[in-house]
């Protein structure tokens, strides 16, 4: 294999060539971008061995460390106890090949990748709910109508004369709802003045990526997440989307945490419900309104009284076939079991009390920020090795730590390894 050090590449300048390839859509863009910018004639193919080196090494220590914490080989941390933290866990998805198949794609087929976001936050705690009433974005009908879409591959109908109704529907929110009534626009401007939701203190997050599957993924999140002093946290939650998943290595790995379902996946869920159901714009936003006041205000089990009233009144199915999504009994039946499998979990009254997040927008966030590097057209990474050396880059990158040019900065055999880490970040 390639070996750096006969390179020659100061750490600043290794550091360049990596990063920009961490950042850019390819390769071959991030050649001719070091060539413009930074001067460095290299060419495509250069660069990806480079930062396939790199992304190895990365993996290569991040799976030493895993093992390290697993069998009790533990440094201790040398991070001060944070007050408040948050672990938010997601997958996404990759297009891999087959590697070692000569010219072309060979065995092309999509891969799940696994991300973590550990965030340090700060707030206080509550004796009442900082925020009983659900924000102003959970009642702005189009962008709510078009956040559903995003995340549920949305079925329901949306002509384009609906966007004036949706509009309307949301300049009259403060109309009571059929069973909550709504904040008015002072007790609303009061809540937002609260301390709440917490917020992100300085270098507060850290990433964990992987294609490996969810057992390694759990392993390794724990060791990062013990490498930042969490268990010492006074406070913490683990936020994921309902996936069953997520909550088993919340039980065997993060039994400290406080699992929390993300409030915006099971949003969506009611809304496509009330979508199925409903025989009017108007009447499917009211529904809507409704459920999801109740859920913000940690009162799932009058959602799932409804909803299971609602379905008891339709004729059952007694077809061969499977139900299509936008069929009210399937809406219904969806809803209502991710609702019950997740009801422990959506306390969102208790869970502001103790300030702490109910959304994993973070983690959401983050799996963006990944996969405009690993995703796009024709792009395919060879599996395993390409895709998890890629991985380990852009996490690298999106850390608040300079973990990647640390690294570069310490290679084991570099011939630069004489610089000091702040002399080469100052140079980089």
């Amino acid at each position: 294999m390639l070996k750096l050090n006969n390179h020659g590449y100061s750490p600043s300048v290794l550091h360049k060539i990596v990063a920009a390839a961490g950042q850019v859509k390819s390769h071959q863009l991030a050649a001719k971008v070091l060539g413009v910018v930074g001067e460095i004639s290299i060419s495509g193919r250069h660069v990806n061995r480079l930062t396939e080196e790199i992304g190895t090494e990365l993996k290569e220590k991040r799976d030493r460390e895993t093992e390290d914490y697993v069998h009790h080989r533990r440094v201790e941390p040398t991070q001060p106890a944070p007050q408040l933290v948050a672990v938010a866990l997601d997958g996404g998805r990759v297009m891999t090949r087959e590697s070692g198949q000569g010219t072309g794609v060979h065995g092309k087929q999509w891969k799940e990748d696994k991300v973590a976001c550990l965030l340090t936050l700060e707030g206080q705690t509550f004796v009442e709910d900082p925020h009983p009433q659900p924000p102003r974005c959970f009642l702005d009908a189009p962008e709510v109508d078009k956040l559903v879409r995003e995340i549920q591959a949305h079925h329901g109908p949306r002509e384009e004369n609906e966007l004036p109704q949706l509009a309307e529907l949301s300049l009259g929110q403060d109309k009571p709802s059929p069973t909550s009534t709504p904040s008015t626009s002072t007790d609303q401007a009061t809540s937002d003045k609260k301390a709440w939701p917490p917020k992100r203190t300085k270098n507060a997050r850290s990433c964990v990526a992987t294609m490996q599957a969810c057992a390694e993924f759990g392993k390794m999140v724990a060791a990062e997440a013990y490498r930042r002093n969490f268990q010492a946290a006074a406070r913490g939650a683990l936020l994921g989307d309902g996936s069953s998943w997520i909550w088993n290595l919340q039980e065997k790995w993060f039994r400290d945490l406080t699992p929390v379902v993300d409030f915006v996946h099971a949003l969506t869920y009611l809304y496509v419900t009330a979508t199925a159901l409903a025989s009017s714009v108007t009447e499917r936003w009211q529904w809507y309104v409704t459920w999801m006041t109740l859920l913000w205000q940690g009162r799932v089990r009058q959602v799932i009284e409804d909803l299971e009233a609602r379905l008891a009144r339709l004729e059952p199915f007694m077809g061969p076939d499977k139900l299509p999504p936008t069929d009210p009994r399937e809406a219904l039946r969806r809803t209502l079991t991710y609702l019950k499998n997740n009801e422990p979990r959506m306390n969102y009254s208790d869970y502001r009390k103790q300030g702490l997040p109910v959304s994993s927008s973070m983690v959401e966030s983050l799996i963006k920020e990944i996969n405009y590097r690993v995703k796009g057209t024709e792009k395919f990474w060879d599996n395993p090795e390409g895709a998890e050396a890629i991985l380990q880059i852009r996490a690298a990158l999106l850390s608040d730590d300079d973990r990647l040019a640390n690294r570069i900065a310490s290679r084991p055999g570099s011939a630069f390894r004489r610089h000091t880490t702040r002399e080469f970040t100052q140079a980089a």
